[in-house]
């Protein structure tokens, strides 16, 4: 690359960061200090005033960030440019390869739609939905969109809305703020820790039928089953969570037809329902909306029937 008319001037790592847009500040930054990025064939500071025509050369052998293989997994795209993709995740789909599901995530396949994303970390993916999670999640193309992107998770300006059915009653609103930690004897649960990383959830209450609420819920944090957790603490756990059960007492109230559907359903009843952030390059608002897909209508619908039927019985 040779520096332009309009970068003379400039210092050497501001320049490198405009060619190599690709790749994070840290990463352009430690080629300069290792002597890779080179200046008219030598190693330079960054801090160096680059002069017209002189040359910029990258001298490193670029490899894949990630082991996982592309799989031709169908993927649901809601929104797609040149630095971001937004994907509608099903329940059931792994978001991560790991222990037990190295084969059929997301990751896979998005090394399938896009093989470029194997020289992002994680393939691009910015944040984590669990497995039976289904909804909105965010995933970068560009390192610097990335780089963006965990910015925005970590000043929490990134938005992130989702949708519950939880056992009881809860108030009309609040929040939960209570660290999570790894459970001390049970290494695949997160449980309320005093030593834990902060926590804080915010919900409020959509609906009530009879025993059970439609609740809508905004993460000020982003900790591992937050939500399942700090419903489960405020007495209130998702329908259907396989980990954090809802107490037998809950399940009991519910009709026979309502008892059958909750048998059948075999996923944490939660939805990622609304995503909000700014565009990690032109700085625009932007914002998408997931209906409840049809496995959660469907418990919906069960609900509202069992809370009428008891409703006509004390009639």
């Amino acid at each position: 690359m040779q520096v332009q008319d309009e970068h003379i001037g400039l210092r050497l790592d501001q320049v490198a960061r405009l060619w190599l847009q690709d790749f994070s500040r840290e990463q352009v930054k430690s080629w300069i200090e290792a002597g890779a990025l080179l200046y008219q064939g030598r190693q330079a500071r960054p801090s160096l005033r680059v002069a017209a025509g002189a040359e910029l050369r990258l001298d490193v052998e670029l490899t894949a960030r990630t082991e996982a293989q592309a799989e031709n997994i169908p993927l649901q795209l809601v929104y797609e440019d040149e630095d971001i993709l937004v994907i509608d995740k099903p329940a059931g789909l792994v978001v991560h390869p790991g222990a037990g599901n190295w084969q059929g995530t997301l990751m896979n396949a998005l090394l399938y739609h896009e093989p470029g994303l194997a020289a992002l970390p994680r393939a691009g993916i910015v944040h984590r939905l669990d497995k039976e999670t289904s909804g909105l999640l965010v995933v970068a193309r560009t390192a610097q969109a990335q780089e963006q992107l965990i910015a925005q998770l970590k000043d929490r300006s990134l938005r992130r809305i989702y949708q519950a059915f939880v056992c009881g009653v809860p108030p009309a609103q609040g929040e939960v703020d209570a660290a999570i930690g790894r459970h001390p004897q049970d290494r695949l649960r997160m449980a309320i820790r005093p030593e834990g990383k902060e926590a804080r959830t915010h919900f409020q209450r959509l609906a009530v039928y009879g025993s059970f609420s439609h609740i809508e819920l905004r993460l000020a944090t982003g900790r591992t089953h937050q939500i399942r957790v700090h419903m489960s603490h405020l007495g209130h756990p998702l329908l259907g969570d396989p980990v954090y059960r809802p107490p037998r007492a809950c399940l009991l109230s519910a009709g026979p037809a309502l008892q059958a559907q909750l048998v059948h359903f075999q996923r944490q009843a939660l939805h990622a329902s609304e995503l909000g952030l700014l565009h990690p390059r032109l700085g625009r608002p932007l914002s998408w909306h997931s209906p409840l897909p049809d496995d959660l209508l469907n418990l919906q619908q069960a609900l509202c029937a069992d809370a009428h039927a008891k409703s006509a019985r004390q009639a």
